[in-house]
């Protein structure tokens, strides 16, 4: 988990479950680039969860984060199931798999 310090203060302010994605999303690109979302955010871009989150890193590895998840609530709820999935020894395939078939009655993945 990316330390709470070094996120913007609007996440620092918003609910716990929310502020815990944002920390596990910024430390996790690796897991969350391949863990889609049903949102509807590719209509704006994004092509991951992680993009909800993260829009960019520099050549410094600063990382701009996206507000996007702070008022979505479908990219939050993928975020907390990948997290707690991981705890309980599933795999980032699991993961993705129950995101599918969890989230696509919200539309569709934003994976391309």
């Amino acid at each position: 988990m990316m330390s709470m310090d070094q996120m913007p203060a609007e996440v620092q302010m918003a609910p716990v479950t929310v502020r815990t994605a944002y920390q596990f999303n910024a430390a996790n690109p690796d897991v969350m680039k391949d863990i889609p979302c049903y949102c509807g955010c590719g209509n704006i871009g994004h092509t991951s969860n992680y993009d909800c989150y993260v829009s960019n890193i520099d050549a410094n590895g600063v990382i701009t984060f996206d507000n996007h998840a702070l008022g979505c609530s479908i990219c939050v709820d993928i975020t907390q199931d990948v997290m707690r999935m991981l705890r309980d020894g599933k795999s980032p395939q699991d993961a993705r798999t129950y995101a599918d078939a969890t989230y696509s009655k919200y539309g569709p993945s934003n994976i391309p």
